[in-house]
């Protein structure tokens, strides 16, 4: 095998005074391109399909995708039926409590852990913790040993903060400064298609089944799929050697050190204090979860319904990826009107979606459902449509939400060590959200207060993020900008390729 460090051919360097934007859609244009000589590098075809080479960015991204796929994917699955698939949603909370406490603290300083480490042993660790969380659930049904989820819980979190932090950076610095709005999308659609494909499990398996938890079958087959993720991960390649289509490079540091990462954790707060105003978007962003599986998919409907219930809420998550994630790569809008115009969106539709959440809300309280023996609703009942929809626009919402804030911290910066502790910052501060959530439903706290302040915290945090919003995102950053927090140089990490072809997804006609 070549070595990845040697070069084919040697070509002009890209003018250094043109600027990312100009690369919106970066391809490669075949035999003007200087690629290493190693097999990662070369383009793979299939038929009339020409596919990237396996270190592209294209590649990269959809494998980190099936990592999410079959690990949070599987997670998410669980956790949208309410309480983990279990009667009694007490144990899955304590376990949540634990999970999003380490997630939170250690998300937060992920970030470092990641540029030192490396992308593919950060993820590869981070898996594992999915396996595990599954398999106390599949305990508990035998031997209600709460103790097992709680410590499993606690291990998740600190492997989920390391996985995601991975793949944030990915997402985010992957791919040129016009091709963001779309890696988002491609990532959470195939993201949440765990979700959708891993509801379908407990939905065949409890078709006939009015009962309110979940057999073994299911857990065993989610710790399995897991366990398939936490491997894959291991076969992605470090950030120093992708290329994207133009031959420009990921900026990171070529020499990390402890010292150094931790440094730059700092040296990111410091220079860049505006993120500190998307806190509250961060915190927000899973705060919202644990109302929507406890206290309306868990408290009112029976076990097929959930189940249904949860495969329309992640096929929504996947319309909501793709619909914003393609309109915030729309080129003939400036960049900077596009964030705002997103702003506004997502302003109205936390309106009007948790407008008809009130209307729904209103009509139960927590005391109704209390009972093991209160009347579940299922999907032959009347007045069944009605919570479906809004369930279905709940999914839609969250895709939309975190498709936009990945964008604005990706519109922000180029940098894939800065993006590394900006994913790290999202994470931690939207775990802290959600073990205070999941505290807060554990004291069994009236649904409606849980409402309120699911509703009440998204709306603020809007209004606190909007001076970044519309006006610290330009139409473009400088490599130049983005090197001054790197040890790289811009021979190391600008585009050699002068043809520049619209970028396409994962395969394209040759």
């Amino acid at each position: 095998m070549a070595d990845i460090a040697s070069n084919e051919k040697v070509t002009p360097p890209h003018d250094v005074n043109s600027s990312p934007s100009s690369q919106t859609a970066a391809g490669e244009e075949a035999g003007h391109l200087s690629r290493p000589g190693s097999w990662i590098y070369k383009p793979w075809k299939i038929g009339p399909l020409r596919l990237p080479w396996y270190a592209s960015p294209q590649t990269q991204l959809t494998m980190v995708a099936f990592v999410c796929f079959l690990c949070p994917g599987m997670f998410n699955a669980l956790s949208g039926l309410g309480g983990g698939g279990q009667v009694d949603a007490t144990a899955a909370n304590n376990g949540g409590v634990a999970l999003y406490s380490t997630f939170s603290v250690v998300g937060f300083f992920a970030g470092t852990i990641a540029n030192r480490l490396g992308i593919k042993l950060t993820l590869s660790f981070g898996g594992l913790g999915y396996c595990i969380y599954i398999a106390s659930l599949l305990s508990y049904n035998h031997n209600q040993n709460a103790g097992f989820i709680i410590f499993a819980g606690a291990l998740l979190g600190v492997c989920a903060g390391l996985l995601w932090t991975a793949q944030g950076a990915i997402m985010m610095s992957y791919p040129n400064e016009g091709s963001k709005g779309r890696y988002i999308s491609w990532f959470w659609m195939i993201f949440n298609m765990g979700a959708v494909i891993g509801s379908l499990v407990p939905l065949g398996q409890n078709f006939h089944s009015t009962a309110n938890s979940v057999n073994d079958g299911t857990y065993i087959a989610f710790l399995i799929l897991t366990f398939l993720g936490a491997c894959l991960a291991w076969t992605l390649v470090d950030s120093k050697h992708v290329q994207r289509g133009d031959g420009s490079r990921v900026i990171v540091m070529k020499n990390p050190t402890w010292k150094s990462e931790i440094l730059g954790l700092w040296e990111t707060l410091r220079t860049d204090t505006y993120i500190l105003l998307l806190f509250p978007m961060f915190f927000a962003s899973n705060w919202f979860y644990t109302y929507q599986f406890n206290a309306v998919n868990l408290a009112k409907f029976n076990i097929r319904t959930r189940a249904l219930n949860n495969t329309l809420y992640w096929t929504s998550q996947i319309i909501g990826a793709y619909v914003f994630g393609y309109a915030l790569d729309v080129h003939r809008i400036s960049r900077p009107l596009r964030a705002r115009v997103a702003w506004v969106v997502l302003f109205v539709i936390t309106m009007v979606i948790w407008g008809g959440g009130y209307a729904w809300q209103k009509g139960y309280t927590r005391a109704d459902t209390a009972s093991e023996t209160a009347p579940k609703t299922d999907w032959s009942h009347k007045g069944y449509v009605g919570p479906m929809f809004l369930y279905m626009f709940y999914g839609f919402f969250d895709a939309a939400w975190q498709t936009c804030v990945y964008w604005y911290m990706g519109s922000l910066t180029n940098n894939g060590r800065k993006l590394a502790n900006f994913a790290g910052f999202y994470k931690g501060i939207q775990s802290a959200g959600a073990a205070v959530m999941f505290r807060i439903d554990a004291l069994k706290t009236p649904f409606m207060n849980e409402f309120a302040s699911c509703w009440a915290l998204l709306a603020g945090s809007l209004l606190i993020a909007a001076p970044v919003i519309f006006m610290r995102i330009k139409e473009t950053v400088t490599q130049e900008e983005d090197l001054k927090f790197s040890d790289e140089t811009l021979s190391d990490v600008a585009a050699t390729n002068h043809g520049l072809m619209p970028e396409k997804g994962l395969g394209e006609r040759a």
